[in-house]
C-alpha cells in the first residue's frame, strides 16, 4: 500500500512539473512586450489617480480618473458638449451607487496620452459634475478596461509614473505577488476581512476609488462582520448617480495574500442597485490601500503584480468631520453637514462659503481636505455666511476614539 502511495505522489509530482514546464513555454514564446510610453501622473485625497490627455485632434488636455473598476471609457457630458460632440443612445445601462441611467455612446474616437494614440475607443457619456465639485478640478471622464485590455501597465507610486507596454511577455520582479483576478467583467480577487469575525471572498479591483475598502451592508450583517463594540459614523460619498449616504468604521484587519494590512477604515453601504454583485463580491479594495504597492496590471494574460513600495507603512486617515465640501463657481461650499457630527456640533451650515482653514486663504480644494485629515485635533474654520465672516472652530473625530 505504501508502494503505491509513493507512486502516486511520483505520479502527481511529474503531472504537476509537466504543468509548469508547459506554462514556462507558454510565457517564453510569447514576444517580450514592448514600451510603448511613459507618463506621470498625479493623485487625489484618496488616492485617486488622474491622467493627462487629448480627445482626436482637439488641443484641450482634459482629466481622466484612471479606474479599473469601471468596465468601458467614458467622457463627461459638458467636455462632450463643449466640443459639439452628439452621443447616441443604446439599449444598455451603467449601474452606480447611487443610481441607474441609460447609456449614451460616442463611437469610434482616438484618446492621445503622451507618446500614444488609442484608436476606435466607444465612449460612453456621463455627468461628472458631482466628481469635479468634490475633487475641486474638472474631471473630464474616466478611463477603464476599454483601454486597459489593449495594454500592460505598470504605475510606480513611488514616483507617480505610469508605463504602458504592448501585450507580451513581463518578467515579474522577484518581490512582491502575482493575483490572477477573474476577468469576467471588472477585476476581482479574494481577500480576507477580519474584525468580530474572519470572512473572505471576491472584491473588486478598483483603482477608480478614493478609500480604502467600500463593502455592503449585506455582506456585513450577513457575516455578522463588525464588532458590536465598533463606533460607526454617518457619512456620505460621490459616485455615479450622485450622492450617497452611507457610515464608516474601522475593521481589525485586510488581507491581500501575505499583507496584511490593521486597523483600516472603511465605508458601508446599501447596495439597493446592486452594483456590487453581492454575494458573488463583497464590495471593492480602493486606491488608498492598492496605492501602497506598485502594480502591474497585466488584462492581456490575466494577471495583475503588487509589489510593496514606499506608502507601504503610511498611516491610514482615521479623521471624521461629517462635512460635505464641494468646490462651486470658484467658491468652496458646504454642501451636507451629517447630523450629530464634529461639524455640526460645531454650527457649520449648509450653504456656508470656506474662505480659509488655519489661516490659508489658497481656496485649493486638496488643500483644505488634506488639512481636516488632521483626526483628534482641531481645525479653524473662516466661513462666510450672509456675506458676513465667522469663524468656526471644528473638532476633527478620530474613528478609534470611542
Amino acid at each position: 500500500m505504501r508502494n503505491i502511495t509513493t507512486a502516486m505522489r511520483i505520479i502527481y509530482a511529474i503531472f504537476f512539473l509537466c504543468l509548469l514546464s508547459k506554462n514556462a513555454k507558454s510565457q517564453l514564446h510569447q514576444k517580450e512586450a514592448k514600451k510603448l510610453t511613459a507618463f506621470n501622473f498625479s493623485m487625489l485625497s484618496g488616492g485617486t489617480i488622474i491622467l493627462q490627455a487629448q480627445l482626436n485632434d482637439f488641443s484641450d488636455t482634459l482629466n481622466f480618473v484612471f479606474d479599473t473598476g469601471s468596465g468601458g471609457i467614458s467622457l463627461d457630458s459638458s467636455t462632450a458638449a463643449h466640443f459639439n460632440l452628439v452621443s447616441q443612445k443604446s439599449d444598455k445601462f451603467v449601474k452606480g451607487i447611487a443610481g441607474v441611467k441609460p447609456l449614451f455612446f460616442l463611437n469610434n474616437h482616438t484618446l492621445k496620452l503622451k507618446g500614444l494614440s488609442v484608436e476606435h475607443l466607444d465612449f460612453h457619456i456621463n455627468n461628472y459634475d458631482i466628481l469635479s465639485n468634490a475633487y475641486g478640478i474638472k474631471i473630464d471622464g474616466v478611463i477603464g478596461s476599454s483601454f486597459l485590455r489593449r495594454y500592460i501597465i505598470k504605475i510606480n507610486y513611488n514616483i507617480n509614473l505610469i508605463e504602458v507596454f504592448e501585450p507580451g511577455y513581463v518578467k515579474y520582479p522577484k518581490r512582491g505577488i502575482v493575483i490572477k483576478p477573474n476577468f469576467n467583467s471588472l477585476p476581482t480577487f479574494n481577500t480576507t476581512i477580519t474584525d468580530n469575525v474572519s470572512s473572505n471572498g471576491e472584491i473588486i479591483f478598483d483603482t477608480g476609488a478614493g478609500l480604502n475598502a467600500l463593502l455592503t451592508e449585506d455582506f456585513i450583517v450577513d457575516n455578522n462582520l463588525i464588532s458590536p463594540k465598533r463606533k460607526k459614523f454617518t457619512t456620505q460619498a460621490e459616485g455615479l448617480g450622485g450622492k450617497k449616504t452611507m457610515q464608516t468604521t474601522v475593521v481589525s484587519k485586510i488581507q491581500i495574500g501575505p499583507y496584511k494590512f490593521k486597523l483600516v477604515p472603511v465605508y458601508l453601504f446599501k447596495d439597493e442597485f446592486n452594483v456590487i454583485g453581492y454575494p458573488k463580491n463583497l464590495g471593492v479594495i480602493g486606491n488608498d490601500i492598492l496605492r501602497r504597492f506598485n502594480l502591474i496590471i497585466n488584462y492581456p494574460n490575466q494577471e495583475i503584480h503588487l509589489k510593496p513600495n514606499s506608502h507601504f507603512f503610511d498611516d491610514f486617515d482615521y479623521s471624521y468631520t461629517g462635512l460635505g465640501l464641494y468646490q462651486i463657481n470658484g467658491q468652496i461650499r458646504i454642501e451636507d453637514v451629517m447630523p450629530n457630527s464634529p461639524a455640526a456640533k460645531a454650527g457649520v451650515m449648509p450653504d456656508d462659503i470656506v474662505f480659509a482653514v488655519d489661516n490659508n486663504f489658497t481656496q485649493n480644494m486638496q488643500t483644505y481636505k488634506q488639512a481636516l485629515q488632521s483626526s483628534g485635533n482641531s481645525v479653524k474654520l473662516l466661513i462666510i455666511r450672509n456675506g458676513e465672516p465667522i469663524t468656526i472652530v471644528l473638532q476633527i473625530a478620530h474613528l478609534l476614539q470611542d
